[in-house]
């Protein structure tokens, strides 16, 4: 899995990050997606073979603009994850 975070410009309200997360929720191999306008940025937690171009021009297609795009590696955090050691 992999988290993928993109800057988003153009974002102003609770509509725009719905908006913005429905387009994410559209590209295959997302599981999770989430955005923040007061951040200015989109979340999305996706299969390692997600298409990262996908989600960028899916959110440009809403009127939004991408500045960056970063992917990182996932590792899924449950109730028991808080006993692991590091």
């Amino acid at each position: 899995m992999v988290q993928v975070v993109l800057n988003v410009e153009g974002m102003m309200c609770g509509m725009c990050e719905s908006h913005v997360c429905d387009q994410l929720r559209k590209v295959p191999g997302v599981k999770k997606a989430k955005a923040s306008h007061s951040k200015n940025t989109a979340t999305a937690i996706a299969e390692d073979d997600v298409d990262v171009s996908a989600l960028k021009s899916g959110v440009e297609a809403q009127g939004y603009r991408v500045k960056d795009v970063r992917v990182y590696v996932y590792e899924r955090k449950g109730l028991f994850g808080l006993f692991k050691k590091k």
